[in-house]
């Protein structure tokens, strides 16, 4: 059997590209039905995602232990899931005040492909292995593959790569763990069913993959200290809307005035955690440091320290 023929096979009996029969008359439906179809469809993504909560968990849990031991995570993905990695490395420091490279994305076809979609860059396995080797990953790091199909030449090539190197894997696709047959410490298998175009896995696909990507990140950063009650802590004040996002936390949490929360931000070099400490503990910017340190970054940690008797 040729390499085409091979592939057709496998499209043929892939989840994410069958026929809706719930979309099968969209193109002769009214612009209101057409969005209608759309949104009942997605409706579905979320209880799908909620299916696989117990892997997520794992993986939420294995990326911890790699951040706190000092590595790093790399999304693989091609086209929309490729994207979705992207996104999600890029918003890490703006939430969380990360380091840009503790959470990068590696996309087929490179940079470009971020903007204009790069066809074949995605079908040789070894591109993406090389991409990993030009990107500098260790067996530090985990590395977590994207793609809806599973079959993604690009991606299998990369975490293949990454087993071999010793790194933590994980894998995200939106079709059955039954067919699921790769090699991988955790894999988190979201099936939304078929999509309303059919093949067009940017749509639900890509929306569950968004969600598993947020829920990655953002336990992950919890889990290492990152948020205080529900608020961001440990965002960089990189921008106006950062600044007074920073000056409205301390307000809230401590009951300041804009003006104190400003002076207190101040104070602390800019750093929220380090303000709230300060203020809720009664103490100086130095002291508030050190509990901080002294509780691994955890707000909670360090005022309960606060509040014991030497």
């Amino acid at each position: 059997m040729s390499e085409s023929s091979k592939l057709f096979a496998q499209l043929q009996r892939l989840v994410t590209e069958q026929r809706n029969p719930r979309s099968a008359d969209i193109d002769a439906a009214s612009t209101e039905d057409i969005l209608r179809i759309i949104n009942a469809e997605d409706e579905g993504v979320p209880h799908a995602v909620g299916l696989e909560l117990e892997y997520i968990a794992q993986a939420v849990d294995l990326v911890t232990d790699v951040f706190r031991a000092g590595g790093r995570l790399f999304y693989v993905g091609a086209g929309t899931s490729g994207r979705l990695g992207i996104l999600d490395a890029s918003e890490c420091p703006p939430t969380f005040g990360t380091p840009p490279e503790m959470v990068q994305g590696i996309i087929a076809g490179g940079p470009a492909a971020v903007f204009r979609s790069q066809e074949g860059a995605e079908d040789r396995p070894e591109n993406g292995a090389r991409a990993l080797h030009q990107a500098g990953v260790t067996n530090h790091d985990v590395v977590c593959g994207i793609a809806a199909s599973r079959r993604t030449p690009f991606v299998v090539g990369a975490v293949a790569e990454a087993r071999r190197m010793g790194c933590k894997t994980l894998y995200v696709t939106c079709n059955p763990r039954s067919e699921f047959d790769l090699k991988v410490d955790v894999a988190i298998c979201v099936v939304v069913g078929a999509e309303v175009i059919m093949g067009s896995t940017r749509m639900k696909s890509g929306t569950a993959q968004k969600l598993v990507l947020n829920m990655i990140t953002t336990a992950s950063m919890i889990r290492l200290g990152k948020v205080y009650e529900n608020m961001m802590v440990d965002l960089q004040m990189t921008a106006e809307k950062l600044v007074e996002r920073s000056r409205r936390t301390v307000m809230m949490v401590t009951g300041l005035s804009y003006e104190k929360a400003q002076e207190v931000l101040k104070a602390a070099g800019g750093h929220v955690k380090t303000a709230l400490v300060m203020t809720l503990a009664n103490t100086s910017a130095e002291n508030a440091g050190q509990r901080l340190m002294a509780a691994n970054g955890f707000v909670r940690g360090a005022l309960e320290a606060a509040e014991r008797p030497d």
